[in-house]
C-alpha cells in the first residue's frame, strides 16, 4: 500500500512538474506597432485574424501622411523606432537610405516579380519597404466630348496638344485640358512623368536634369497655358482638385492618378459616367513606353526591437490574399500584378480600360534612385512651374532656375 501512495505521489508531482515547465515553455505573445496614414488602416477583423495566425499582436497608430516623415526624424535623432513598422511614401526612400532609417527586407524572387513598383523602394539591391498601394500614371479622356469633336484619343504629347486647341476652338469646352500647375509635389510629379513619358529619360546619369527632354515638357506646358486650354485657377489649386476637373465635366482629357478610375464610375463623385475612359499614356512618337509610379509603401524601422515579428507583418500585409482585401475594403489598388489581373478579369475593378497593360510598363524616372535631396529639388521644380505658368518667367529660364539648384545639391551630397 505504501509502494503503491508513493507511486501516485511521483506520478503527481510529475505531472506538476510537466505543467509548470509548459507555462513557462509557452511562447509569448509579440505586440508591435504600425504607424499609417488613414487610407492604409487594415479593419479590426484583418488584423486579428493576423494575430490568431502569427502570435503576433498589432497596435495601428493612425497619423496622417504630413506628419509621418517628420514622426521618424525626430525619433531617429534618439536612435528610437517611431513604430516597428511605418508608412514609406516613394520620394522619401532616398532620404531615409541615406539616413538609416529602414532595415532591408528580403522577399522571394516571386513576389519581387510580381510587385514592379518595387523597383521604387529597392537601392543597391536592397528592398527598403514593400509597395502596398498602387499609384501610376495613366490617361483618360472623355469619349463624348471627343466624338463631339471628331477625334480620337492621342497617343503622342503632339497629338494631346492639337486635341485641345481643336475642343477649345470648336466652342465645346472652354478648359479641355487639365494639370497641376501650382507650386506644390503634384506639379514636381507632373513635369518629371510628363518627360519620362516622352523617351523615357528625365536624369542624366549624374542626376542632373536633361536639357533636351525636361525642356520639350516645359515648352509643352507653356504652349497649353498660353493657348488658355488650362483652367488658370490651376496656378493656385491642389492637384487633386485639379484632375477631378474630368469628373465636373469640364476638362476633356488628363494623365493622372489610377484611382480616377473607380472616381470616374462613382456616381458621388463624377457628373460624367459611363463617358471616362482610361487609355495608355502619350509618347513622342507613339504610346507611351514607361509610366511613372507614385507608390505607397510600409517598411520596418531599423530602430525597432521587434524586426523579425514587424518583416513578418510587412510580409502579411502585402500579401495577395490581403491585397484583394485592401481593395474590397479600402479601395486600395494592388501593387501586385497577380491581384490586379485577378480583380480586372472579376470585374471587380470595373472599366479598367488600360490599366493592366499601363501597370506593364511602370518604371522608375530615376537612374540611381530617389535621391536624398528630392524634397528640396522638388520645391524648386515646383516653384519654378508655377512662376513659369504665371507668365513671370520663360521656360527657359525655369529650367535654368531648377538646373542650378539641382546642380548645387548634387555638389553638396
Amino acid at each position: 500500500m505504501k509502494k503503491v501512495t508513493k507511486l501516485f505521489f511521483f506520478v503527481f508531482v510529475f505531472i506538476l512538474a510537466l505543467g509548470g515547465c509548459s507555462k513557462e515553455d509557452k511562447p509569448k505573445e509579440k505586440t508591435i506597432t504600425f504607424m499609417i496614414p488613414d487610407w492604409g488602416v487594415p479593419t479590426d477583423k484583418m488584423l486579428e485574424e493576423f494575430q490568431k495566425e502569427k502570435g503576433i499582436k498589432v497596435n495601428v497608430e493612425t497619423v496622417s501622411w504630413d506628419d509621418i516623415r517628420n514622426k521618424v526624424s525626430v525619433a531617429a535623432t534618439g536612435k528610437k523606432a517611431p513604430a516597428d513598422v511605418m508608412e514609406v511614401d516613394w520620394s522619401w526612400v532616398g532620404e531615409f537610405k541615406s539616413a538609416g532609417w529602414l532595415a532591408p527586407i528580403t522577399l522571394s524572387e516571386e513576389t519581387v516579380k510580381d510587385i514592379p513598383t518595387l523597383e521604387t523602394f529597392t537601392v543597391n539591391n536592397e528592398i527598403l519597404a514593400v509597395p502596398y498601394a498602387n499609384d501610376f500614371r495613366i490617361a483618360y479622356y472623355n469619349k463624348d466630348i471627343y466624338n463631339k469633336a471628331g477625334l480620337k484619343a492621342p497617343i503622342t504629347w503632339e497629338e494631346v496638344g492639337n486635341n485641345m486647341k481643336s475642343i477649345k476652338e470648336q466652342g465645346i469646352l472652354k478648359y479641355p485640358y487639365t494639370l497641376p500647375l501650382n507650386a506644390t509635389e503634384g506639379t514636381t510629379t507632373a513635369l518629371i512623368w510628363m518627360t519620362f513619358m516622352r523617351d523615357g529619360k528625365v536624369f542624366n546619369e549624374n542626376g542632373s536634369l536633361n536639357k533636351e527632354n525636361v525642356m520639350k515638357s516645359l515648352n509643352f506646358i507653356n504652349e497649353m497655358v498660353k493657348e488658355g486650354v488650362i483652367n488658370p485657377a490651376n496656378l493656385n489649386m491642389k492637384d487633386i482638385d485639379t484632375y477631378r476637373e474630368i469628373l465636373s465635366g469640364e476638362a476633356a482629357y488628363m494623365v493622372g492618378p489610377t484611382s480616377f478610375i473607380a472616381r470616374a464610375n462613382d456616381s458621388n463623385q463624377s457628373k460624367v459616367l459611363g463617358q471616362i475612359e482610361a487609355v495608355l499614356p502619350p509618347g513622342e512618337n507613339s504610346t507611351a513606353k514607361v509610366t511613372m509610379a507614385l507608390p505607397e509603401a510600409i517598411g520596418v524601422s531599423a530602430y525597432s526591437e521587434n524586426k523579425e515579428a514587424a518583416t513578418e507583418f510587412v510580409k502579411w500585409y502585402t500579401s495577395p490574399k490581403i491585397q484583394e482585401e485592401l481593395y474590397n475594403k479600402l479601395s486600395t489598388m494592388p501593387t501586385r500584378m497577380s491581384v490586379l489581373n485577378k480583380l480586372i478579369n472579376s470585374g471587380e475593378i470595373a472599366n479598367s480600360g488600360a490599366l493592366l497593360e499601363t501597370a506593364k510598363r511602370v518604371k522608375s524616372p530615376f537612374p540611381m534612385g530617389v535621391p536624398d535631396y528630392y524634397s528640396e529639388m522638388s520645391r524648386t521644380i515646383s516653384n519654378s512651374i508655377n512662376k513659369m505658368a504665371s507668365g513671370a518667367i520663360s521656360p527657359e529660364m525655369a529650367f535654368e532656375e531648377m538646373n542650378s539648384k539641382i546642380n548645387e545639391l548634387i555638389e553638396n551630397k
